[in-house]
């Protein structure tokens, strides 16, 4: 699994296959690599006894039934993370065994009705096990597999005493993925956990991810100046980059050329800057729904019926990406294969 394979771009499930059923559960791990997905995405966050997760966020309550647990009614609460306040349940509030109990939920119900079917029939997965599932899926498929481990909110957890990168570099050795760099990426919005694991030595990919606005809730970064995400995406910031961390993800709009309407006429050359500097470039997150895709691809005003996927999916998989991060992986195997 690795951005130099002919297969290129990466099919990447995102949180698993959560178009199919509820996200970061088993289930839609194993459908993300039956439907061709060359790696999936765990997102990772801590419990209070320093246990990683796989969760999109560290507010549990939109995709657990913790809120219907009374035995958690008093762990509701309010928490600043990365400048915004949240109202709900927390992961660093539990520990492990006591989020084991809780059951998961679907995240988006009003666009996939169809995924509340599966709610409540799985728990919620560590990092280890999503690991051991990547392992079980290589060998009952006879193809390598791979993880792109995502760690949430690196300096909010750091505020509060948990070093998510230590923890990280801890889950690997003991999952037995200390050792897979072509098999592993570890990406991050923010740059200075990346930096610290870059000077670990970690045997991995090491990408950067960018918002479309904004910027990365770590800096200003080791006494420099503070910088936004579309600075990362201008030269001087891939020059930056490319002495620190094998490659950068960026939302699909940043590589959508756009007219006065808003609608995509082509793609940007961030591509050809990132490959220019010796970069990998992904994007996030392909979906089907008329609600996220440009307007050029829209078939409706919004809501969950698809509109020309295949248009945006082709653009975006033609533009010479390393990778693809999709909600439904097996229609990014289907472009893939139609564009190559």
């Amino acid at each position: 699994m690795t951005a130099s394979d002919p297969a290129r771009p990466l099919v990447i499930g995102h949180r698993g296959a959560p178009g199919y059923r509820p996200e970061h559960t088993a289930s839609a791990y194993r459908l993300a690599f039956e439907l061709g997905a060359d790696a999936v995405e765990p997102d990772v966050v801590a419990t209070r006894d320093g246990v990683l997760v796989v969760r999109h966020e560290n507010e549990i309550s939109g995709t657990t039934d913790v809120a219907d647990r009374p035995e958690f009614a008093d762990r509701r609460t309010r928490r600043v993370v990365d400048g915004t306040r949240i109202s709900g349940w927390f992961a660093e509030d539990f520990t492990w065994e006591e989020l084991a109990a809780l059951r998961c939920r679907e995240r988006l119900p009003e666009l996939r009705p169809r995924n509340l079917a599966y709610e409540r029939s799985e728990g919620i997965l560590r990092l280890r096990d999503v690991l051991a599932i990547v392992d079980e899926e290589s060998a009952r498929l006879g193809r390598e597999l791979g993880a792109v481990v995502e760690i949430k909110h690196a300096r909010f957890f750091e505020t509060r005493g948990q070093d998510l990168g230590a923890l990280l570099l801890a889950e690997l050795a003991a999952a037995g993925w200390d050792a897979r760099p072509e098999r592993l990426v570890i990406e991050c919005f923010e740059l200075g956990v990346l930096d610290r694991l870059r000077a670990s030595g970690v045997a991995a990919r090491l990408v950067f991810l960018t918002e479309r606005v904004g910027a990365p809730a770590d800096e200003p970064v080791a006494g420099a100046p503070s910088r936004s995400f579309a600075w990362y995406r201008s030269d001087p910031g891939l020059d930056l980059l490319a002495e620190r961390v094998d490659g950068i993800s960026v939302a699909k709009g940043s590589l959508l050329r756009l007219n006065a309407l808003g609608r995509a006429t082509g793609t940007t050359d961030l591509v050809e800057r990132a490959h220019g500097r010796g970069l990998e470039i992904y994007a996030w997150t392909l979906r089907p729904e008329n609600r996220f895709l440009n307007l050029r691809f829209r078939t409706a005003p919004g809501g969950a019926d698809w509109g020309d996927w295949r248009g945006e999916f082709g653009l975006l998989m033609g533009s010479g990406i390393d990778g693809a991060f999709l909600d439904h992986p097996d229609l990014g195997v289907e472009v893939r294969d139609a564009v190559a």
